[in-house]
């Protein structure tokens, strides 16, 4: 394996979780539907909120990898949901499904041996395909451990 292969290999393994904290359909796993909208006391978030926190943010910076046309989204308000609670259990469930997709759109892109990983996003200002993969992961670890947090409030994690 060259350096190129491995460098993947490894962006790969960080978006995939894991190795240092829970994956992501562990953490979301058997969330009881009466619960995603409760925000513990001692925290500002709600499971819903970080769930759609941590989707619409992957979604963004997917975007800006590999769409010329990107427009920036408004901080904070296109990042987080209008609500402590899901509309409703389908809600939950598409936001689930589509942090997967993206996630899975974005690690193709990682794959791709076409993507240069070091160049220069032409519509960005200096941003690589390699930081916007490590982003996607830190963002992803960090909003996981606070949904841990939740859960564990909330006695649901196990």
């Amino acid at each position: 394996m060259n350096n190129d292969q491995a460098l993947r290999q490894h962006l790969l393994e960080l978006l995939n979780g894991a190795h240092a904290h829970a994956p992501f359909d562990k953490v979301v796993a058997d969330f009881p539907p009466k619960l995603r909208g409760e925000v513990p006391k001692g925290l500002w978030h709600s499971a819903w909120m970080l769930l759609e926190h941590i989707r619409l943010a992957q979604w963004d910076i997917l975007d800006f990898s590999r769409n010329p046309k990107y427009k920036e989204l408004k901080w904070p308000d296109d990042y987080w949901p209008k609500s402590a609670a899901p509309p409703s259990e389908a809600a939950w469930d598409k936001s689930v499904k589509s942090f997967h997709d993206d996630l899975a759109a974005m690690k193709t892109l990682v794959e791709d041996p076409k993507t240069d990983l070091f160049a220069k996003i032409p519509w960005g200002d200096g941003q690589t395909i390699l930081r916007e993969a490590m982003l996607v992961a830190n963002h992803n670890s960090h909003h996981l451990g606070q949904l841990i947090d939740v859960r564990r409030l909330l006695r649901t994690w196990k």
